[in-house]
């Protein structure tokens, strides 16, 4: 009787999680074209896990095997081949650490937030499997070197547009007010709050899930090109960097009220630089919640079709849950996200 091939036993198993964000008041401003700028956000869960089962060599044909279980895909990747022919941010990032020669890799990677989300979930994938695949070489990536080298990917390598507020918050975790000095230089300065803010802040914030992915559009390009031709210092961009400091100056005293007009005012500045970066699906949710008492709205990311949107709620739990009721029966594809603040950024272990 022939037996069943039996799965080699790992030799390794390395996991790692990284936080996304909501919230990222001032965001636009974390770009070459802005040059300088302030970003607050808050790091959430869900985020991203990352797993990777490290195997002899010589037990597995391809080197690399990745399972992106969000779409139910399973391909393969040649380390510092330049080749990343699908999922080109996953692929890339086995070219910038160096793998070594005598092991081969399963790797599966999940987010339990939608894709398209707008909530930094490409950086926080990228930053999570940077960090797992730092443990398996001597030495391990400080917070801020895990940011950047997720940030490199996607700007290096894959010559994309990309600010770096995102791979910040997943690095660092908790509530950040990111001070870019001259881009992509940054300097991130965690909000210490009180137990009791930190819970009424977890209570209040809600996200809703817009129905279909973020893409970067011609809407995107022309906002950039219009910046780039503007310089840094156009009162468009100037009106976002001034919500940072209005958002942590709010969080620290625990004033919520003033919380929610900085994400007004950031959400309005984000329509002054085009009415369509505030969607329609968005300008809706926006005017349920306000009928059910909701302080405070902005529509997370660059903005655009699809994505999400964060809401901060007033005092009232009851209020909160019938929104949210409210929100959903609106369109069936709105969806609402549960989530909590997150305090951890981005780590990595071995179990």
């Amino acid at each position: 009787m022939s037996q069943k091939p039996t799965t080699p036993t790992p030799l390794r198993v390395i996991n790692s999680i990284a936080p996304t964000r909501v919230c990222d008041n001032g965001g636009w401003t974390d770009t070459w074209f802005a040059q300088h700028g302030q970003i607050f956000n808050i790091a959430v869960t869900p985020g991203v896990e990352v797993q990777i089962a490290v195997y002899p060599r010589a037990t597995q044909a391809d080197r690399v095997i990745v399972q992106a279980e969000n779409y139910g895909q399973s391909f393969t990747v040649d380390p510092g081949s330049g080749q990343w022919p699908q999922h080109r941010l996953i692929a890339a990032a086995f070219d910038l650490l160096h793998i070594p020669d005598d092991i081969a890799l399963t790797v599966t990677v999940y987010s339990g937030m939608p894709p398209g989300a707008s909530v930094g979930t490409s950086a926080a994938l990228a930053v999570a499997l940077i960090a797992a695949l730092d443990c398996l070489t001597p030495g391990r990536k400080t917070a801020h070197e895990l940011a950047y080298a997720a940030h490199a990917v996607e700007t290096q390598l894959l010559k994309q547009q990309s600010g770096i507020q995102d791979q910040l918050a997943a690095a660092y975790g908790g509530i950040s007010y990111i001070d870019m000095i001259n881009y992509p230089h940054a300097m991130v300065s965690p909000i210490k709050i009180t137990e009791s803010i930190w819970h009424e802040l977890d209570r209040r914030l809600a996200l809703v899930y817009l129905g279909r992915p973020h893409s970067s559009s011609t809407i995107h390009e022309s906002v950039i090109r219009e910046l780039e031709g503007a310089g840094p210092n156009d009162p468009r961009i100037e009106a976002l960097r001034k919500t940072a400091a209005k958002s942590r100056d709010a969080v620290l005293a625990g004033d919520f009220a003033a919380l929610g007009r900085a994400m007004i005012e950031n959400n309005d500045a984000q329509a002054n630089l085009r009415a369509a970066l505030i969607s329609p699906e968005a300008r809706q949710v926006i005017e349920i919640a306000k009928t059910h008492g909701a302080i405070g709205w902005k529509v997370n990311g660059a903005g655009g079709e699809g994505g999400s949107i964060t809401l901060l709620c007033d005092h009232a739990t009851r209020s909160k849950r019938s929104m949210l009721s409210a929100i959903e029966q609106s369109n069936s594809s709105f969806k609402c996200m549960p989530i909590h603040l997150c305090v951890h950024g981005t780590t990595a272990w071995e179990g």
